[in-house]
Formats: C-alpha cells, structure tokens, sequence
C-alpha cells in the first residue's frame, strides 16, 4: 500500500457550514459511535455472562477490560502507521476489520474464545481514535476544529449509551448472542457510512516510520509543557468519571435511596448531556477560545461532583448530570487543543493523549474502589475531587502559556 500524497499548502481547509464539513462530520460521528458501542456494549451483560458461564463477576467484566487494553496497546503503533499510510486509510480499515470480529464474537461458544476476540475488537478498534483526532486537526479549517471534535466525540458518548442499552434490552427479551450480533450489525451499518461519506485527506504528509523520527517526535513532545499538562488532564479526567460511575450504582443502591438495579441503570442516560456538552463546549471554545472555556468546564465537573455528597436524590442526579457534561466538555476541548499544539507530531501526540486517557480510567477508577472501602461515596468523591482539581489547576496552567510559535491563532 502506497502512501497517500498531499496537496500544497494553498488547499483550502474545510470551513464550518459547507457540505464537506458537514459529510465529514457526519462520518466521523458514526465512527466515533461505533467504536464506543462495540467497545463498551458487553459491559451491560455482565450478570448474563456470570450466569451463562458461571464466572465470577470480576472475570466477567474482563470483556470489556480485554478489549480496552488491546486498544490502548496499540494505540501508539496505530498512530505510526497513520502518520506513514494516511489517516482515511488507517480510520476505514480500523473500522472494517472491527465490525467484521464484533460478527465473529456472536458465534463463540465458550468465555474465552469471547475474550480473545474482544482482546483483537480492541485491537482493530485502535487505528480509530489513533487518528480522528490528527486527522480532524489537518483537515478542518483553525475555526471550525473545536465545533468538529465536539460532534466527534458526542458520537462517542451516544455509541457508549446506546451500545450498553441496546445489547442489554436485546440480551434480556432474546439472548447474548443475538445481542452481540446486534452490536456488530450496528458497527457493520456506522463503517457502510464511513467509507461512504468521510473525504480523502488533503493536507496530510507521510512521515516515515523510522525509530530515529520517533524518538525525534517523543522528544519534541516531551518538552512541551503544554501538551504535557494536556496528558495529566486527560488521565485525571478520565480517571474521575469511570470512578464516579462505577461506585455511584452502590452508593443509590443504599440507604436513603434503596434504588433497585433497574433504576440505577437508567443514570446512564445522562450522557445526552455529553453529547450536548461536546457539541457545545466545542461552540464555545471556537467563539472564546480554548484557554477560556476548558478551566470553565472543569470547574464545573468539579462542583457537579460535590453537590453528589448532599443526600437528596434530585440533588444527586443534578450534580452526575454537571459532572458528566463537565467531563465531555473538557475532553472535547483537551484533546482538540493536543492536535493544534502538536502539529507535525499530532498523531503521536493524540496517541499519547489516549493512552494517558484510558491509563488513567484504569488505575483511578479502580484506586477509588479503595476510598469507597475506606469512607463509602464521601472517600469516593474526595479522591475524585482531588483529581477534578489537579485538571483545574492544570488547565490554569494551560490559560497562562504563550501561544505556539509561528501561530497566533486566538484559540492557541
């Protein structure tokens, strides 16, 4: 395979509002859904797979946690390649190939011919995110790139809701095969609209996959302080809302709440408000800047996450809501703001981005299980407020740092 040519530098980028913008964003929505659904849809089965197998609950939630760290794995290797084929290239056979193994996962017959094929899910999944967001940076035009991330990562908040709710309505009136069937079917459907829809690149310039460029990369990298403080932000963050949702169904499970598991589940819906905070922030980030909303929607995770110690359940989902729409909101602009400042070493740096990311889902939201050991939902949502504010101080940081040199674009 050849690697894709460029443009000069005189190709005019893709302005908000024009029909290429919007076929662009229309794929790389579906992308983004896909990848969360397949991704994430196995972890509202988890009782029917403790049930099926009869495996603990722990070894239960290894479908989702297999695929994830495959995923992260290859995310850097991903990102090498798309800087030497071409980000379309990578993206399109990303999606393919990961609609084609969430098929094969319908017609296992044992846990753990599941768990190889979730491990290879999340494997494939990786040339996705490993290059929307360089690809999104190149492509989309200096005021329109926040707008873009934000629909592209409201596809992932929709996928991740819909996959979950999908496969455990279909695993509850049918079976976990047809519900996996159903999770493939849908990526199948989201990569149909991908190939079809997203345009070839045309300001991307292969790079190649020489170790000495790499190291080079890493090191050009490394000493920027402002994609450094964007790494910490986005192993906090994350960090913070897989720790506020895995504990949460506990904490409203107990006195004074006594939610049943049905109700409980329905919290999840409450990432509408993701959806809506990426497209938005990202509004506002174009408007106002980067560096004067995303401290802005950090506090505002913040204060969401205090609010849930009142113990009043209306006052409790208010606060989940702010902290999840803070959540969405300061991704959106976090991760945009990585492929601006890193610009020939973007698709490295979005990778580094996203490992730091779901490293730090990994570690925090298990940590915090021991806080929740330790002083139940009040230990919880003082270890994650600690991490909220680690992301507000490092994104002050972030408002305090000069623009990039040779760039003097208002956002920064």
């Amino acid at each position: 395979m050849q690697p894709p040519t460029a443009d000069n530098d005189t190709t005019p980028h893709l302005e908000a509002g024009t029909p290429a913008f919007w076929r662009t964003n229309l794929a790389m929505f579906f992308g983004g859904f896909a990848t969360f659904a397949m991704l994430y849809g196995t972890q509202a089965m988890l009782p029917v797979f403790t049930a099926e197998f009869g495996i603990s609950p722990a070894t239960a939630s290894l479908s989702v946690s297999v695929g994830t760290a495959g995923l992260a794995v290859m995310l850097i290797p991903a990102s090498i390649l798309a800087d030497r084929y071409g980000r379309r290239q990578i993206m399109r056979a990303s999606l393919l190939l990961a609609a084609i193994i969430a098929l094969g996962c319908a017609m296992v017959t044992d846990f753990r011919q599941l768990l190889v094929l979730r491990a290879l899910l999340g494997i494939a999944l990786a040339g996705l995110p490993a290059s929307a967001m360089a690809y999104l940076g190149e492509e989309m035009a200096p005021n329109a790139q926040n707008r873009a991330m934000g629909i592209y990562i409201a596809g992932n908040a929709m996928g991740g809701m819909s996959g979950r709710f999908l496969a455990a309505l279909i695993a509850e009136w049918a079976s976990w095969h047809i519900a996996l069937a159903a999770l493939g079917i849908l990526g199948s459907v989201a990569a149909f609209v991908f190939w079809r829809n997203l345009p070839a690149s045309r300001h991307f310039h292969p790079r190649a996959a020489a170790i000495g460029r790499i190291l080079h990369d890493a090191r050009s990298i490394s000493r920027d302080k402002g994609l450094l403080l964007l790494f910490l932000i986005a192993s906090m963050l994350m960090g913070t809302f897989i720790g506020l949702y895995n504990y949460l169904g506990f904490h409203l499970s107990e006195a004074p709440f006594n939610l049943s598991h049905t109700a409980v589940s329905t919290i999840f819906l409450l990432y509408i408000l993701g959806i809506w905070g990426s497209t938005w922030s990202g509004r506002l980030a174009d408007r106002f800047g980067r560096h004067n909303v995303l401290w802005a929607m950090a506090a505002t995770m913040g204060g969401g996450l205090a609010i849930t110690l009142i113990d009043q359940l209306p006052v409790v989902i208010l606060g989940v809501a702010l902290c999840t729409f803070g959540f969405f909101g300061t991704h959106t602009i976090a991760s945009g703001w990585v492929g601006y400042r890193a610009r020939e070493q973007r698709a490295l740096a979005t990778a580094l981005y996203l490992c730091s990311y779901y490293f730090g889902g990994s570690v925090l939201g298990s940590l915090s299980g021991l806080a929740w050991h330790f002083d139940g939902w009040t230990g919880v949502s003082s270890a994650l407020g600690l991490c909220v504010l680690i992301v507000f101080v490092a994104a002050w940081r972030l408002r305090r740092l000069p623009p990039i040199a040779q760039q003097q674009h208002t956002n920064r």
